[in-house]
């Protein structure tokens, strides 16, 4: 059956058009979801940006308001947990107010938080800077929802496509992110840091700007579902092939890059190298993390979306055995390349597998679950790769790895078998 027909034959995409549509997509979309993708794409660069000043400046600043130094890094882990903790609220506020409105919420609380990080700072309040920090996390829970916002205006073969548009905003932050972090903490001289925290407020102002004046909330494309067909339990979606292998996808990846890239700067230090050398392989892991999205949507066009998952599981495993064969910086630097480069590949296809999981009245939950699975893992990753590396070194990080990246393989070849049975189902 063709994709076209099957998207009309029933309220919801069957495994088997999904299948087929990801293989022979087009990934031409229509212009307001075209459009949709390009404002929310720089909507993500503001947001990555801000996300970016914080991993460069909010370690030291901690360490500088803290008066016990154990508690340094607090204000740092506190983004990723208000993160996961409002990501499920997020999904469903959005739902009752729309996308437009939960966005700007989103970036408005971004905005405080910088403006509440600038006082605490002026003040030497350690706590308040903590709020401060939290608060961009519940930026990062509501932006987390551009690239699905993005794919739920456009029809199945052009859900890649959004997805990497709005991710290729990240390109942007990752270059220019710890630049204007530096640039910018002298701002508000003689009071360090508080400037760049300052400029943090300004692109959340800017990224409400853009929302309110430029985008619009889309009504789910025609090709996507029929709006008559009632919401399945949660645990039905759940035990769908592709979610198990779109969840499998984002939560690993996620972890296995948050796990590896947490530990290396640490790690690059204890084998001889520079701080210097440290933020430089995290720069260019963050241009491999984003620069593939302004091709991995083509790449999913010609050869289906599976493949380039497992492109990007493979690569990912490639990091592993870099690491392992060497500690010299080339080898650092190579390792954390194919590390983002492999989640970039891993975020995209499983993010485009995700939005073909769900029908319209199921896409609050089914996102909901997905987003907070995927922020419990990315935080587990990082919670965890300092106590590993402290205790047992590089070398066990990095063959820890392997088998989340197997369970990941294994989840997404077996939606592949299920698909092609679906498929072979339908022929007959």
């Amino acid at each position: 059956m063709p994709p076209a027909a099957s998207s009309t034959a029933s309220s919801a995409p069957s495994t088997t058009a999904r299948f087929t549509a990801s293989q022979t997509g087009s990934g031409h979309s229509d212009p307001n979801g075209r459009r949709a993708a390009r404002v929310l794409a720089i909507c993500q660069a503001l947001y990555t940006s801000s996300v970016s000043i914080d991993l460069t400046l909010t370690g030291l600043v901690g360490y500088t308001l803290a008066d016990d130094k154990a508690f340094a890094t607090l204000p740092f882990s506190l983004i990723t947990v208000a993160a996961a903790l409002t990501t499920i609220f997020a999904s469903f506020l959005m739902a009752r107010i729309g996308r437009r409105a939960g966005f700007v919420l989103g970036a408005g609380v971004g905005a405080l938080g910088g403006a509440v990080s600038v006082w605490a700072i002026f003040h030497h309040s350690f706590w308040a800077f903590c709020t401060g920090t939290a608060t961009v996390g519940v930026f990062q829970a509501f932006a987390q929802y551009y690239r699905l916002a993005a794919a739920d205006a456009v029809g199945i073969e052009g859900k890649s496509r959004a997805i990497s548009t709005v991710l290729t905003g990240g390109v942007v932050a990752a270059v220019c992110g710890p630049l204007l972090a530096a640039w910018s903490k002298d701002w508000l001289a003689p009071v360090a840091f508080a400037g760049s925290y300052a400029l943090v407020t300004g692109f959340g102002l800017v990224s409400i700007a853009m929302l309110a004046l430029l985008y619009r909330d889309a009504a789910p494309h025609a090709s996507a579902a029929v709006t008559q067909d009632a919401a399945r339990p949660l645990g039905e979606i759940v035990r769908q092939p592709i979610f198990a292998a779109a969840l499998a996808n984002n939560a690993l990846g996620y972890a296995v890059m948050m796990f590896v890239m947490t530990a290396t700067p640490i790690a690059a230090v204890a084998c001889g190298h520079t701080i210097g050398d440290g933020a430089g392989i995290i720069q260019w892991h963050l241009v491999g993390m984003f620069a593939p999205s302004l091709f991995s949507a083509r790449l999913i066009q010609r050869f289906g979306v599976l493949p380039v998952i497992g492109a990007g599981i493979a690569l990912s495993a490639m990091c592993g055995v870099l690491a392992l064969r060497s500690t010299d910086l080339p080898h650092f630097y190579a390792a954390l390349a194919c590390l983002g480069v492999g989640w970039n590949f891993m975020f995209v296809g499983g993010s485009t597998l995700l939005a073909q999981s769900y029908r319209p009245s199921e896409r609050a939950k089914t996102q909901a679950t997905s987003e907070f699975t995927t922020f419990a893992f990315s935080a587990l990753g990082s919670l965890f790769a300092g106590q590993l590396l402290a205790r047992f070194g590089w070398a066990t990080i990095n063959a820890a790895i392997f088998p989340l990246l197997g369970i990941a393989a294994l989840a997404t070849l077996s939606y592949a078998w299920s698909s092609k049975r679906q498929l072979a189902k339908g022929v007959s």
